[in-house]
């Protein structure tokens, strides 16, 4: 480490620091450390790239959710969070959802495609009755539970599936009234805001073609504060609880 900070002519305090992980080597200090150490300008552009890469907290991955490398590394944030909240405007949760439900709205995939990403949701819900389970809290509005996009009989197991999770210690849904006199949050998009038990939470945005990731303090924040805001929108649990028994009975009255 002296040496390195010799030939840097800065301090090896620096570059303990840098280290063990104090401070953050920017792309412009990486290229310095690697001119310093003599390597290939292959290997130097190559390193420099993967610090201007992660010098950006937000990152963006093309492709359909749910095949990609992307999910990946959302079912591992699962695996190791400590809370989860989920906002879902148009659709029930994907960790709430039921395989027929699941199937419904990954209806642009087809053959194995399809049913790989199914499996993989499924194994996504499993976290929530592991023995390290986190708490999870879904803000979900009406719409989202009425809007038949399902058969009815899907739609009313779908519910029923709700209900029983809804008894779990570490799970609380809560809804947002079809008209709740103002704007609110949740009708921006869905997102997820994940929370660890010795890491910054980071939120996850999936849209159509992609999804996104972010770690920023300052963009995580505007989402903590739409959650509490969501919140004090939505009903309380026991008349969440209510509504979609009542729900399912309507699904399940109008099946032929």
């Amino acid at each position: 480490m002296r040496e390195l900070a010799r030939r840097l002519n800065i301090g090896h305090a620096w570059i303990t620091r840098t280290e063990t992980g104090v401070r953050t080597a920017t792309p412009e200090d990486v290229a310095g450390i690697t001119v310093a150490l003599g390597l290939s300008a292959a290997e130097r552009d190559r390193l420099t790239e993967l610090a201007r890469e992660s010098d950006g907290p937000d990152w963006l991955r093309a492709g359909i959710p749910g095949v990609h490398q992307e999910l990946v590394t959302l079912i591992e944030y699962e695996r190791t969070a400590s809370a989860i909240i989920e906002v879902a405007p148009l659709l029930v949760p994907g960790l709430l959802q039921t395989a027929d439900y699941a199937r419904t709205v990954m209806a642009t995939s087809h053959g194995p495609e399809q049913e790989t990403r199914i499996a993989m949701r499924a194994s996504r819900r499993d976290i929530l009755t592991s023995r390290q389970a986190p708490t999870f809290e879904a803000i979900i509005m009406e719409r989202a539970l009425t809007e038949r996009i399902a058969s009815p009989e899907v739609m009313a197991d779908q519910l029923r599936h709700l209900e029983k999770l809804a008894e779990l210690t570490n799970v609380t849904l809560r809804i947002i009234p079809a008209n709740p006199g103002a704007w609110t949050s949740a009708h921006s998009g869905q997102f997820m805001l994940i929370e660890f038990p010795r890491a910054a939470p980071i939120v996850h945005l999936e849209h159509l073609g992609s999804a996104a990731f972010l770690t920023a303090p300052h963009a995580v924040d505007i989402y903590k504060d739409a959650v509490g805001n969501l919140r004090d929108a939505a009903k309380a649990p026991e008349q969440a609880a209510e509504f979609i028994a009542a729900r399912a009975d309507e699904f399940e009255e109008s099946i032929p």
